[in-house]
């Protein structure tokens, strides 16, 4: 029997632990999911012979090390932080490892020592980084084999909430983690456009969200994401004209959280104490003070919109303006939006989250130019089974599946752009509703 180590047992590990014990009984395979949460695990795994949970303080060397010895495949769903604990555990003990996180400047260390150990560190093979490189991979090499010259490639993803569910002036709640929901976009973006390169910092980057038209969802907003032009190699695309990589949310948002930057309160470096300081006091403090304007005057003031505006109504619903105290004790900006934007966009049992995926990519072929738009809608069940805990989770139990197979021969540290991997993990997605329509124009 083939033994599966899992690190994490949060939100977006769901989908994968019911994929690997439902495939257990025919594949053979045991699966330890390790976490510091024992409970949680346990509502994961239930009472399945397939898999033993494991409560884990993660920076526990000897308990965590003990883990590795008889397994035969490790898959990490921790903090993208702690990954390279675990990654430099699987180079120690010999075992490949598989996790839905970018590949960040740490792990990027070992790549050396990856390859000579012969073993495969698959990274992003989530939904974003992951399904976005494969399908995408999928379309570039179909263009290209049919002689197509691809010239414009952009990409957008977003985490959104079902229209249905929809009952908050934000039109969002989260499906994920919140902090990274807090801190996207923090360090800007970096794309192509035109020829030229475009940066935009951090308080740029939600006052130019743009829009584009989603069959069968209207216009959704987007704004870049992070350093687009790292993946013009990884997709052999460092000549074309225009290249962006991008997040998508319904439009709203977008206004509503360039409100919140602009009023400093997604700052994750400065602490303040939190035991007399209430939420209106919190929300104003960059704002000058001996007016005899209301809170809500206040804000609208500094951000130039009407007191009877949708911004308004927005940092009022995240309980920007409540006189409670926050009696937090110390705490970032950061932390504390954190906090109201867990309690209060939170997803009720009965709510559907959404994926949309789509892909735009304008090529030339026998001296016609061509648009081709590729797109995926996936809807998530409740607010457990959600589509993102569904296109993370796949993805990396197919993988682990191949894997355990015999049917990947690749080592090195990677992600998924070749055939070998997106063909079989596409097609089997496919038979979970995760697939993509095309059309041209």
């Amino acid at each position: 029997m083939k033994n599966i180590l899992l690190f994490g047992a949060g939100k977006s590990a769901t989908s994968l632990i019911d994929y690997l014990l439902a495939n257990a009984p025919r594949q053979k395979w045991h699966i330890t999911v390790a976490d510091h949460d024992l409970i949680l695990i346990k509502s994961k795994i239930g009472k399945s012979y397939y898999a033993t949970p494991v409560a884990l303080d993660i920076k526990d060397q000897a308990a965590r090390q003990q883990l590795f010895t008889e397994t035969d495949l490790v898959i990490s769903l921790l903090p993208p932080h702690l990954h390279i604990i675990v990654a430099k555990d699987c180079l120690q003990f010999n075992k490949n490892l598989l996790t839905a996180s970018y590949i960040d400047p740490e792990v990027r260390k070992l790549q050396a020592d990856i390859e000579k150990a012969g073993l495969l560190f698959m990274y992003e093979m989530g939904l974003d980084p992951g399904i976005d490189h494969m399908s995408a991979m999928k379309l570039i090499h179909s263009i290209e084999k049919k002689g197509g010259q691809i010239f414009s490639f952009k990409s957008y993803c977003g985490g959104l909430i079902a229209p249905d569910s929809i009952d908050n002036p934000w039109q969002y709640k989260v499906s994920w983690n919140a902090r990274n929901i807090v801190l996207a976009g923090s360090s800007g973006a970096t794309y192509r456009e035109k020829g030229k390169v475009k940066e935009l910092q951090y308080e740029q980057l939600f006052d130019h969200s743009k829009t584009i038209q989603v069959p069968g969802l209207g216009k959704l907003a987007y704004y870049p994401n992070r350093d687009s032009l790292g993946y013009m190699a990884a997709y052999k695309l460092e000549d074309i004209a225009t290249f962006m990589r991008a997040t998508l949310r319904f439009p709203d948002f977008c206004e509503g959280w360039n409100a919140l930057i602009k009023l400093g309160l997604t700052n994750d470096t400065h602490k303040i104490q939190t035991e007399q300081l209430t939420f209106h006091q919190w929300a104003t403090q960059q704002l000058e003070a001996g007016t005899e304007n209301t809170t809500e005057e206040q804000l609208a003031l500094a951000l130039g919109v009407s007191v009877k505006s949708k911004v308004i109504r927005q940092l009022k619903f995240l309980g920007l303006l409540s006189t409670d105290v926050i009696n937090l004790g110390e705490q970032t900006n950061a932390t504390i939006l954190q906090f109201l934007v867990e309690n209060k966009l939170k997803m009720e049992p009965a709510d559907k989250d959404m994926i949309v995926m789509m892909h735009e990519i304008e090529f030339e072929r026998r001296n016609m130019a061509t648009r081709m738009h590729s797109y995926m809608i996936t809807l998530g069940e409740d607010n457990i089974r959600t589509a993102m805990a569904k296109t993370v989770g796949l993805p990396l139990g197919i993988m682990a599946k191949l894997i355990l197979q015999d049917k990947v021969t690749l080592t090195g540290l990677q992600i998924p752009v070749m055939p070998e991997i997106y063909n079989p993990v596409l097609k089997e997605l496919e038979e979970y509703d995760i697939r993509f329509e095309e059309s041209f124009e």
